[in-house]
């Protein structure tokens, strides 16, 4: 068996013995070979250790999470964040594709975690989905400033969400469609991607399409009636959706 190894970062000497007690009981491919209650120690121990994998507390005294990872030069480990967090954060951690958990933390969702930095550690997968984190924590009070990691089959891209004009199903994929022409296909399916984007804009107006209404030209009534986008792409409403797309419209745009 692989063993992953492991550096557990949390100012809370509890929140590090649960998070240790329930990687013994479930994840044996996990050693743990060493605990921080800082940031400072976890720099030295990053540096002595190197290790593969690295739960990081969010937020600590003196430094948080974020803080530090901009300090260090060359990151080489896979991530997985441990937070009480806002709102925000975890919107944060969804558009860069970075995992995290909540505390109190599940033994359930460790074991997903893991699984799956484990295997970005084995494909050599690794950090433009943390610079896109990082990007997104510096732009907070602005959302449309935001990046998104797209999976693809063979790995991800990152786009900015201002650039996106709609997003369309296609079976289990999504289509985006984005302001320079270009389409990208995701395999993920659009309802995924619509709890991710749906507070900055994004609105599901048909089971087929996600819509920047930022880019919307025009409402044309209807049963469900239709949207013109800038481009001249017209995209159908539909009925059961119309409501709360001029719902969303209204408050956005009507002062």
């Amino acid at each position: 068996m692989t063993h992953l190894s492991t550096i557990l970062v949390d100012d809370e000497k509890r929140g590090r013995t649960v998070v240790k007690e329930l990687l013994n009981r479930y994840c044996p491919q996990v050693n743990v070979v060493a605990e921080c209650s800082n940031t400072l120690e976890a720099k030295v121990a990053i540096a002595d250790l190197n290790p593969q994998l690295v739960f990081l507390d969010v937020s600590m005294p003196l430094q948080n999470a974020f803080e530090m990872l901009r300090e260090l030069n060359n990151i080489t480990f896979e991530i997985i964040f441990v937070t009480a967090h806002s709102q925000y954060s975890i919107q944060a951690f969804k558009y860069s594709a970075i995992d995290y958990l909540l505390k109190p933390v599940s033994e359930d969702l460790l074991i997903d975690a893991v699984t799956k930095a484990q295997q970005r550690i084995e494909d050599k997968q690794l950090n433009h989905r943390l610079d896109t984190l990082l990007h997104n924590i510096k732009n907070e009070s602005s959302s449309y400033e935001k990046k998104i990691c797209i999976a693809g089959i063979k790995g991800f891209q990152v786009i900015e969400l201002k650039n996106i004009l709609y997003l369309e199903a296609e079976s289990c994929y999504t289509i985006f469609y984005l302001s320079d022409g270009t389409k990208l296909t995701s395999s993920k399916t659009i309802s995924e991607y619509e709890d991710i984007i749906d507070e900055i804009g994004f609105v599901r107006v048909h089971k087929s399409y996600v819509v920047n209404i930022n880019y919307m030209k025009e409402y044309i009534k209807g049963e469900g009636g239709y949207i013109v986008l800038l481009n001249g792409k017209e995209i159908e409403v539909s009925r059961r959706k119309k409501d709360f797309f001029l719902k969303i419209v209204n408050k956005i745009f009507i002062k």
